[in-house]
């Protein structure tokens, strides 16, 4: 009985290693290939690999975190913002988007009370943007189209300050207005001390 109970025991794992294994390949296939992109911050080609192993162990758990691995415009820009990731055709463009956003936050101040946003993970709450009419716009709300216009006009907003600059929108009534708070410096004072 229990010689029976192993050998079931390890086909059901020599299955799923083999699941597994499939899949991972699969993936890491998909992204592997050097692509020709424009880059976006000198209007030249560009050859870019994708980071093939983080993008197939990372579509496991849903959509891939899809980001550079090279660039032959590195090591001298490294710390670029990735915008090129828009133009390729390795996944979603969802994907691709949230990707560079992620990279867009880095170090920048929330506009409305100054925090300091850090490398954001897949896991976290996703923060929002203002449009340079005030509007405030969630992440997933952000198109391909507009995706360039928006990286330069718009700015970031912590998840926090989306929910309370929301409610304050949506239930004017029940928000309270504090005057003695409008001598509190924002974010943006903050942000032209940093440079």
């Amino acid at each position: 009985m229990t010689l029976v109970m192993y050998v079931i025991a390890i086909g059901l794992v020599a299955v799923s290693l083999y699941l597994v294994v499939r899949f991972f390949v699969r993936a890491y296939v998909r992204y592997r290939d050097s692509r020709l992109i424009i880059c976006p911050d000198i209007d030249e080609a560009a050859m870019v690999e994708v980071d093939a192993v983080h993008a197939a162990l990372t579509s496991a758990f849903g959509p891939p975190d899809i980001r550079l691995r090279n660039c032959w415009r590195w090591p001298i820009n490294q710390n670029c913002r990735q915008e090129c990731l828009t133009q390729l055709d390795v996944a979603p463009a969802e994907c691709l988007i949230s990707g560079v956003l992620r990279r867009w936050y880095d170090f920048k101040l929330c506009i409305f009370c100054g925090k300091v946003f850090h490398q954001i993970h897949l896991t976290d709450h996703r923060p929002a943007l203002q449009s340079p009419t005030g509007e405030l716009v969630e992440w997933d709300a952000v198109s391909l189209e507009n995706f360039q216009m928006m990286m330069d006009t718009y700015r970031p907003v912590c998840r926090d300050c989306y929910i309370a600059q929301s409610f304050r929108r949506d239930h004017a009534e029940l928000a309270i207005y504090r005057p003695w708070c409008e001598g509190i410096p924002r974010a943006d004072d903050a942000q032209r001390r940093l440079h």
